[in-house]
């Protein structure tokens, strides 16, 4: 995604002794779309390599409404798009042009560069439509950040997916559970789409190092205390973690891994270990040589793209 809030979420008391961090999203109105981001926050830049976490919706459009997001790039990360309604259609300059539906898993490696769009079809706008699921970054190992791009496309059908007493868990990325995903990870993660019902428990899997939860809908206990709609947790290492589903039930996501050993900065849709690197690209983007530069524009989608505004010139790598 392009769009980028500059609010930081909010980290209040965690509450729970068995919580590290707890953390709000602030919502931003993106002219009747709204984002929450759970991630990078002031007390929590990572979980596991998940380093960016933003909630899209839920939103309704009229007729030839939608999502217009412009050609942009990417380096550093892989971007995965994950939708509960709607849908996007995903165009790169890996020349991929790929409709992603609920439960369906899109994963684009950026690597050294790549360049991509997301926009509602023209078949959706024809008709009342909705919007809600989540977009995550993931930073790639430093020995990986230059590898070339890449991009999986895999159905609702061929993730994994764990039933047991109210508790369904389809498995998006990485191995948990004794079970993996289909898709191809740079790093040890786990990323899984759980729906609870009324009183139903779920244990974290304990053969991570960081773990984290950011509850969709309804609301869950831990250790005693509730925690509703909008809220990401962080928990310790190496604890036991249940958490038990509201009255209303629950769906959230939980997620995590290793954490990277070398720090990370972040502008504008880069992530990088080296701030030159982020540097180089930077001014890549700002030359717009798509013939000879280093990122070209996606097929089929090449008539425009998001420039860096002055303003957002000024400012510095985030670590």
């Amino acid at each position: 995604m392009s769009w980028n809030p500059t609010q930081n979420p909010d980290c209040p008391n965690a509450g729970s002794e068995m919580l590290e961090t707890l953390i709000i999203p602030r919502a931003r109105d993106l002219g009747g779309f709204e984002v929450r981001r759970a991630l990078p926050s002031p007390d929590r830049q990572m979980v596991g390599p998940f380093i960016f976490f933003d909630q899209m919706g839920p939103a309704e459009f009229i007729t030839d409404g939608g999502i217009d997001v412009r050609p942009h790039p990417h380096i550093g990360l892989g971007t995965v798009t994950y939708l509960y309604q709607g849908e996007f259609e995903h165009r790169d300059s890996l020349g991929t042009h790929q409709m992603i539906y609920p439960g369906e898993v899109n994963w684009m490696v950026a690597g050294r560069g790549v360049t991509h769009s997301e926009r509602t079809s023209a078949e959706t706008r024809a008709t009342r439509h909705g919007l809600f699921g989540i977009q995550t970054w993931i930073a790639l190992p430093e020995e990986r950040e230059d590898m070339a791009p890449d991009f999986e496309h895999h159905k609702k059908g061929a993730l994994p997916v764990l039933e047991d007493r109210g508790v369904e868990a389809r498995l998006i990325l990485g191995a948990a559970y004794g079970r993996s995903s289909p898709v191809t990870m740079q790093s040890e993660a786990f990323y899984v789409d759980v729906t609870l019902a009324p009183g139903a428990s779920f244990p974290l899997p304990d053969n991570h190092e960081d773990r984290g939860i950011y509850i969709t809908e309804g609301s869950i206990d831990v250790a005693g205390d509730t925690f509703e709609a909008g809220r990401m947790m962080i928990f310790r290492p190496g604890d036991a973690i249940s958490v038990k589903a509201g009255d209303r039930g629950a769906r959230l996501m939980a997620l995590g891994g290793a954490t990277l050993n070398e720090k990370r900065y972040i502008w504008w849709n880069f992530v990088s270990s080296s701030k030159d690197r982020i540097e180089e690209a930077k001014e890549a983007w700002k030359a717009a040589d798509w013939e000879g530069g280093p990122f070209k524009l996606p097929p089929g989608d090449d008539a425009e793209f998001i420039p860096i505004s002055p303003e957002l010139d000024r400012t510095k790598p985030k670590g």
